[in-house]
């Protein structure tokens, strides 16, 4: 069992390896990019990595505090879904209404690794490896999607 010291230690050191392996890595439309804190540049529009002792996970995480505007968000989202498929080359699971750690609401649309452990620094390549490939997938879609969701904001 980890101290809470260590798994914040151990949090922090690979998140900061994951964000210096990605650090040379361009977007899609070639900028510099920080891909632990991907700015989506929509309000309420997030791509979130987590990871803990049991799996990780991959999402886009729409938090509007309206359900309605948040379901608009979603509707648009489902307009995507096939470009969205098509340029992660894999199916993820959508999650219409559900919450986060803290109780608040949020749509979720996400993918996940069972099996890993962020705490094992033997996992970490198969946690990079499961991130890096996601990750730059959802720039790439999102360098032409974001424009669908200029009259939302």
């Amino acid at each position: 069992m980890y101290s809470k010291a260590e798994i914040t230690r151990l949090r922090q050191a690979f998140w900061t390896a994951f964000g210096q392996y990605m650090a040379p890595v361009p977007s899609a439309e070639g900028d510099t990019t920080n891909w632990i804190n991907y700015k989506t540049g929509v309000k309420n529009v997030y791509f979130r990595m987590q990871a803990d002792k049991a799996r990780a996970s991959i999402a886009i995480e729409l938090t509007h505090p309206d359900a309605g505007i948040r379901e608009l968000f979603w509707e648009q989202f489902l307009e995507l879904k096939t470009l969205l498929h098509e340029t992660l080359g894999e199916t993820w699971t959508w999650a219409p209404d559900t919450t986060d750690a803290h109780g608040q609401p949020l749509s979720r649309i996400y993918y996940d690794l069972p099996g890993v452990n962020l705490f094992n620094r033997d996992d970490w390549p198969a946690l990079i490896s499961f991130f890096k490939p996601r990750l730059m997938a959802l720039d790439t879609f999102w360098a032409d999607a974001q424009y669908s969701f200029d009259a939302l904001k």
